[in-house]
């Protein structure tokens, strides 16, 4: 059977999504309970419709979850504090990435700091 192919304008069922991101239906799912700006439309019988603007959602957001290494709760504090657009635009994402790691970096530094100071005075 041929298989016809859509244009990236056109609405995807959960299993066109799923294939093209190489991401199984059930995370997809998952997602939608933790991600409220992820909304696909439901029809009859709960199928699901993708608009483009899910499937580049769920693009953005495997890339964060998966390349990234950020947790579901550190994309959700990064929608909140940045807004969605922020998120979905990947040059503005990689540069609040490279805050956070900054940030990470320098707060390991200041426990080394004190684990020192705490060594000292034993």
């Amino acid at each position: 059977m041929k298989k016809i192919l859509k244009s990236d304008s056109a609405f995807k069922t959960i299993s066109e999504v799923s294939h093209v991101l190489e991401i199984p239906h059930h995370i997809l799912r998952f997602w939608e309970l933790k991600f409220t700006q992820l909304s696909p439309l439901k029809m009859g019988g709960g199928r699901r419709y993708y608009r483009p603007e899910d499937i580049k959602l769920l693009t953005r957001l495997k890339e964060l979850i998966y390349s990234d290494g950020l947790t579901i709760k550190g994309v959700k504090k990064l929608i909140k504090d940045k807004g969605i657009k922020a998120v979905l635009n990947k040059n503005n994402t990689d540069l609040i990435l490279n805050d956070v790691n900054t940030d990470k970096i320098n707060l390991l530094s200041e426990l080394k700091d004190i684990r020192n100071i705490l060594k000292e005075a034993i």
